[in-house]
């Protein structure tokens, strides 16, 4: 397997556990061992998940010359991957609050500071992604310079654009045009999952098509092949909380495909891997390594 270049924010994240949805106010609670923080983000999500399966990482993320920063730096280190293009840009690193139920369900609420407004010069990202066979660039605006430049070196290039409503979504139009693989997921959708696929097909050309479908699984569409498949959710241990399930079903897949470019034992494999991760409370939590999956694999024949 080749290196995998990932592109994607960073953030402080903190989950809070609430009884329910929807909050009722009222002036304090205790939630004992209710709330987590650590430092996570679709990037370093992605980043890590793929390390932990056995790839060559190159991440390349903005974050804020602040102690969360340092903090990210350190993190990123500390599960192997270089930090040499976590460039601190901002005065602030991002952060986010996630609030969680007894169920997994959850709600984010993620301040980006004036990250949307930064760019990542051509320079460092051909720098960066020399070497890499798959470039994952995930929906954040300092990718979207070099989204051209990326497509025309003919690697395969891999998005997951997450909740859109529909095939005209402004901020994602970029992405959905420059992904060999893309992924989104069918929360907002208004429409069945497998006419929007389609839509999007015939737009975009996309290569693979991917809807995460939550509890109830996955969906995809190959190119050239006559129908779309869906793979139904399995149960692998209780759900804590959902945050990070779509990250860790893009990068699974990613690193299962860019190892065998089976699209179907792969998405198979990644619904399974991101069951188990949605064992754990936090988004860069519960990822397990390859041959852990194989083995949790072989009990579920």
């Amino acid at each position: 397997m080749g290196k995998i270049f990932v592109s994607g924010h960073v953030n402080q994240e903190v989950n809070l556990k609430i009884k329910s949805f929807p909050l009722a106010y009222n002036s304090v609670n205790f939630p004992f061992f209710g709330i987590n923080t650590s430092i996570s983000g679709v990037g370093l999500n992605i980043a890590k998940s793929l390390h932990t399966l056995g790839d060559e990482v190159v991440f390349l993320s903005i974050i804020g010359n602040d102690q969360i920063g340092k903090n990210a730096i350190q993190t990123v280190e500390g599960f192997g991957v270089s930090s040499e293009y976590l460039l601190p840009k901002l005065n602030e690193t991002c952060e986010s609050v996630i609030l969680f139920d007894a169920t997994g369900r959850r709600q984010i609420h993620c301040d980006l500071k004036n990250i949307q407004d930064l760019r990542i010069d051509e320079d460092t990202f051909l720098k960066a992604q020399d070497g890499c066979e798959v470039l994952c660039l995930c929906n954040i605006n300092f990718n979207r310079g070099i989204l051209r430049t990326a497509r025309s070196f003919g690697k395969i290039i891999a998005t997951d654009v997450h909740a859109i409503s529909g095939i005209d979504d402004v901020f994602n139009q970029d992405f959905m045009a420059t992904a060999n693989i893309l992924f989104f997921s069918d929360d907002n959708l208004k429409e069945e999952a497998e006419s929007f696929v389609l839509e999007v097909e015939n737009r975009f050309g996309n290569d693979i098509i991917i809807v995460g479908r939550g509890a109830s699984g996955a969906y995809m569409y190959v190119k050239g092949e006559k129908q779309g498949v869906f793979v139904p959710a399995v149960a692998t241990r209780p759900v804590i909380n959902t945050i990070g399930a779509g990250d860790a079903l893009f990068s699974s897949f990613i690193h299962f495909y860019n190892k065998t470019k089976d699209p179907h034992s792969s998405l198979s494999k990644a619904v399974v891997y991101a069951s188990y991760k949605i064992g754990e409370n936090g988004a860069a939590k519960g990822f397990l390594k390859e041959n852990e999956l194989e083995k949790l694999l072989k009990t579920l024949k």
